[in-house]
Formats: structure tokens, sequence, C-alpha cells
């Protein structure tokens, strides 16, 4: 009798281990299986999330049958528990093993944004404003606000941000974004400014932001922002104005549509560097770390003028009488094709 009990608890132990193992396999297979994906699209994991919410999220997204199972296999394997929130991509094909390893790495969907070399602080707003990624909340805020919260005492809001392609996540503000530019401007600025060449004629690292933003907006073609450095101290260390044209354009706002004539020239503002002395009150547009660079460590040279030739690149000139025939040449007899800055 005891030993036909024994064979029978030795034959129910073997159909249950054969079950649990026929079980297994199932499980795996499920794994393996591809999500009922037709196309490419994101999950959003939201903080907080606990992995039985989130198996049940994945079957009311129909990306699974069945809950129950997924939450009985991070039963027998607990480390599939530890998902992290975010954004993920989903493509087609892909499995919920796949699926898994993504979360559990939190490998989230990557945006990117773009301040660029040149751009005036109300064209990055509307930049900003148009992303339908980021949180709005610079947006509704005045610039004597944004300033207070940068914790900035600048003049003004124009170029206080570093011109860079910066990455985030979904679920950022542009507040943020604002605030990490603002804080990598500040940490390249005063590195910049601590290994600037000797002798410039700039009372402060602010001051030497304003002429970075002075060489962004006047070339875009990077062998010639340390010339065209070199020309602006060298005219400042003699006191000669500047007499730049991106400053009379900056100066005029929304009054300028596309050229500028003698009379805007001649018209006082306090960025027009025709009209005033020295540098004007605040930066014109942002500025990269290559334009901030050169604005401390200017080139050697002679030349005190340059003019665009009409390929993008410039002319440079040591003499007023160099200059007047290269503006014969190249501005009074403008090729078809002429532009003042690169073009694709």
């Amino acid at each position: 009798m005891l030993k036909k009990i024994v064979l029978l608890l030795v034959l129910l132990v073997t159909v249950g281990v054969l079950a649990l193992g026929y079980g297994y396999k199932l499980q795996q297979q499920k794994l393996n299986q591809p999500l009922a994906l037709e196309a490419e699209r994101s999950l959003m994991v939201a903080k907080g999330t606990w992995f039985g919410s989130f198996a049940r999220q994945l079957a009311a997204e129909g990306l699974i049958d069945d809950p129950l199972w997924l939450r009985i296999e991070a039963r027998l394997n607990p480390s599939i528990t530890q998902i992290r929130a975010g954004e993920y991509r989903l493509e087609p094909g892909m499995s919920l093993r796949q699926l898994l390893q993504r979360v559990l790495a939190g490998d989230t969907v990557d945006y990117s944004f773009a301040f660029i070399e040149g751009m005036s602080f109300r064209q990055l707003m509307a930049a900003l404003a148009s992303n339908e990624v980021l949180e709005q909340r610079a947006t509704e805020m005045t610039e004597a606000e944004l300033l207070t919260h940068l914790g900035s005492d600048a003049k003004a809001i124009e170029g206080l941000f570093l011109a860079e392609t910066y990455h985030f996540e979904r679920g950022m503000t542009d507040l943020q974004l604002l605030e990490r530019a603002h804080a990598d401007l500040n940490a390249f600025l005063q590195q910049a400014w601590e290994t600037r060449a000797e002798g410039l004629p700039y009372a402060s690292p602010y001051e030497a932001l304003i002429m970075a933003s002075i060489i962004e907006k006047e070339t875009g073609v990077p062998d010639e922002r340390g010339r065209i450095a070199g020309v602006f101290v060298r005219r400042l260390e003699r006191g000669m104005r500047l007499q730049t044209d991106p400053t009379v354009i900056y100066g005029m706002g929304e009054r300028y549509e596309g050229r500028i004539t003698r009379a805007d020239l001649r018209r006082p503002t306090p960025w027009n560097t025709y009209v005033i002395d020295g540098l004007p009150p605040t930066p014109i547009a942002l500025a990269g770390r290559e334009a901030i660079h050169a604005a401390l460590n200017p080139e050697d040279g002679e030349a005190l003028y340059f003019v665009a030739k009409g390929d993008g690149t410039h002319q440079f000139s040591n003499t007023l009488q160099q200059h007047n025939r290269a503006v014969r040449e190249y501005q009074l007899q403008r090729r078809a094709d002429y532009r003042s800055s690169p073009g694709k």
C-alpha cells in the first residue's frame, strides 16, 4: 500500500514538474512573440507605475492579450518589475521581451532642440512655442520674470543662452531647457574669460558676449570668426566705431523689412554702432562656443574693414582706400546670386 502511495506521489510530482515546465515554455514563447503592432508608436509609462498596472496597461492598449500571465512571470522573475517611467518607442516586430528590456534600461525616446547661432530671443521663443513635445512654461512669462527666474542681473534676456543642440525627454518644460542653456552659457563664458588673450578691450565677460553675438551675426564661416573679431577689437582699441550692419538691424526691430538705408544708418538707437561709440548695451543674438572663443581670442593682423563678397565670405582690408575699392567691387555691382551669409 505504501509503495502505491509513493508511486502516486512520484507520478503527481512528475506531472506537476512537466506542467510547470510546459507552462514556463509557454511563458517564454509569449515573451518572445512580436507585440500586436502594425506601425511604430509610443508607449508612455507614468511615474509611480507598478508592474501590475503596467501589465494591465499593455493589455488595455492591445499590446498583449492577457495581463495575468505577465504578472505570473513577474512572480517567477522579480527583476523584470523594476520598470522606469518615460516615453518608449515601439516598432513592428518588437517582442515583449525586447520591450521589457527597453523599459528596464530606461531607454526612452530622445528629442532634440537647437538653440541656433544668430537666433534672436524672439525667434527662440517662437521656436519653443511651436515645439509639441516640450511643456510650455516660459512662453507665459515676461522677460523680467525670466531674468528673475534665471537669477541674472543682465540688462536684457537677449543672448543669455548658449547656442547648442540640447537633448531632452518628453515631460521637460521649455523653462527647464532655458535654464540648462543659460547655465551652459555661464559656465563656458566664464571658462573662456579666464583663458582669454591679454589686453582685450572688454570690461567684463558680458561685454565679450556682446561682441560674440555681433561676430555670430556677421559670419557663418567658422574660419572667419577670429579674423572678424580681430577687426572689431582693433577698431575698439583705436576708438573707431564698429559700424556693423547687424546692430543697426537689431535696433530697428520690427521696422526692418529686409534692407537698410542710409537714413537707417544715421538714425540713433542704443544698438546702432554707426552712431554710438564702443559696444551696444546688450547682445543682439545667441552666440555659440566658436564665436565666444573668437571674441576672447581674436586673430592678429592689420585689417580694420571687411565687406561681404556675396558668396558668404568677406573681403578684409587694412585701409579705407582698399575697403572702398572692395565695396565698389562686391557691393555696388552685386551678383544675381549675392548673399551676405553662407547658404545651402
